[in-house]
C-alpha cells in the first residue's frame, strides 16, 4: 500500500561510487524512521554499453528534485521538507510540501525514453 507522508531531507549525494554509474540520493527522515530516495542511473559512462551521450537523464533527475525541494542550488535542500508517496520498500514519488507538484522518475524516465525513441 502506498502512504503520503510528510518527510524532512537529512542529506543529499551526488556519486558515481554505486557501480561506476552516476546516480544521486536524498536521505529522508519521517520522525524516527528514514528511508532513501533516488539510486537511478542517471549517466552511463562510455564503457557502459547502453551510454546514449544525449540522454540527459541526470539534468532532469536533479532539476525536479530541486523544484520539489524549492530550492536554487542542491546543497540548499537539506532541511527542507516534501511529501513523499511511498510504500515500505520503496519511494515512487516525491512532491512539494505546498504545491501540487510531484516528481516519479520512473514514469519521467519512462515519458523521455518514449519521447527519444519517437524522435529517433
Amino acid at each position: 500500500m502506498i502512504d503520503e507522508k510528510n518527510a524532512v531531507i537529512k542529506s543529499v549525494k551526488i556519486s558515481n561510487d554505486d557501480h561506476g554509474l552516476l546516480s544521486a540520493w536524498l536521505n529522508l527522515d519521517y520522525g524516527g524512521l528514514g528511508q532513501s530516495f533516488g539510486g537511478y542511473a542517471l549517466y552511463l559512462p562510455q564503457s557502459y554499453k547502453n551510454h546514449d551521450p544525449q540522454a540527459n537523464y541526470a539534468g532532469h533527475f536533479i532539476w525536479r528534485v530541486m523544484e520539489i525541494a524549492d530550492v536554487t542550488e542542491w546543497s540548499k535542500m537539506v532541511g527542507k521538507t516534501i511529501r513523499v508517496r511511498a510504500e515500505h520498500s520503496k519511494i515512487h514519488a516525491i512532491g512539494h510540501i505546498v504545491k501540487d507538484d510531484w516528481f516519479s522518475p520512473s514514469d519521467d524516465f519512462k515519458a523521455m525514453k518514449t519521447a527519444e525513441t519517437k524522435a529517433a
